[in-house]
């Protein structure tokens, strides 16, 4: 016969395995376990074996076990995670990749008939209309205290799942909503702000490594143009010099390099000619290979 042990000695043993827990890892998903079942907990556990742990408990028990924790080791580091523990919650402790936790959790929810005093994780509108419903059959309507006449519609379920309510990862605590951010997305936010940067240096002209390459390009433009307008003058400004004493070299340039490339394709072509000849799949382009 097991022995049963005092509130005491649980509340020691629990303190135990959180310390352990805090020692091992550096990544804690905070789940919201409203409404979910201890079935379903079950299965969330048994979906996340192997890398992760799920810890659930009273959240004062939670916050003193951390503060003893910080007070013992003086790593304050989980310290912001008692902020989050608020209402019913429980801890996913995880070596693995926290997208991909979250996504495991996910698959678990299942729908849930609504009830008195349930709060919906999602909104619900209940627009009027036809039940289809047998006036016998509309009792339900009632215990959801929701008004009913002839004609009324209700939708009486809800999704049911331990949400994420926030991510903690080697100190700082987020959003779960950064875990949906791809890769393009921090690629197109981290050119955002590089292009702010660089007008703002420019506007400034304050030298940093996003500026630097347009001050170049400006710098050299207001040498040219220097070079331009007086005597001084350089291999680079030559071209330009030339080009500005006589305009017309950039109307002829283009138009004699097309005439020339058209005058030797011309006889090109009147070699090459063929004879007319049935044509085949491989000259109408049906063929499978390319040779």
């Amino acid at each position: 016969m097991a022995i049963k042990r005092t509130k005491a000695e649980k509340k020691i043993a629990y303190d135990k395995k959180l310390c352990a827990l805090l020692d091992e890892y550096t990544k804690v998903l905070i789940a919201l376990a409203d409404n979910v079942g201890s079935k379903q907990l079950q299965d969330i556990r048994r979906g996340l074996r192997g890398d992760s742990v799920v810890l659930m408990g009273k959240n004062t028990l939670i916050r003193r076990c951390i503060k003893v924790y910080a007070e013992k080791t003086g790593n304050k580091a989980f310290d912001p995670l008692m902020d989050l523990l608020v209402g019913n919650v429980g801890l996913i402790f995880t070596k693995g990749d926290l997208k991909e936790v979250r996504e495991e959790v996910a698959k678990y929810k299942v729908g849930a008939p609504a009830r008195v005093g349930l709060v919906a994780p999602v909104d619900v509108v209940v627009p009027p209309g036809n039940t289809g419903l047998d006036p016998s059959q509309t009792s339900f309507f009632q215990v959801l205290n929701i008004p009913t006449k002839i004609k009324g519609y209700c939708g009486n379920h809800h999704p049911r799942g331990a949400d994420q309510e926030g991510v903690y990862e080697d100190g700082p605590v987020f959003s779960p909503e950064v875990l949906d951010l791809t890769e393009e997305d921090l690629v197109e936010k981290f050119a955002a702000g590089v292009s702010v940067v660089a007008s703002l240096s420019l506007a400034l002209s304050y030298p940093t490594l996003a500026a630097v390459p347009h001050m170049f390009i400006n710098g050299y433009k207001n040498v040219l143009a220097v070079a331009v307008e007086t005597d001084y003058s350089y291999p680079h400004a030559d071209k330009i010099k030339e080009y500005l004493k006589d305009p017309s070299k950039f109307v002829v340039a283009a138009p004699v390099a097309a005439a020339d490339s058209g005058a030797s394709a011309a006889p090109k072509e009147e070699e090459e000619a063929p004879e007319p000849a049935e044509e085949s799949d491989d000259e109408m382009g049906f063929s499978l290979f390319d040779d």
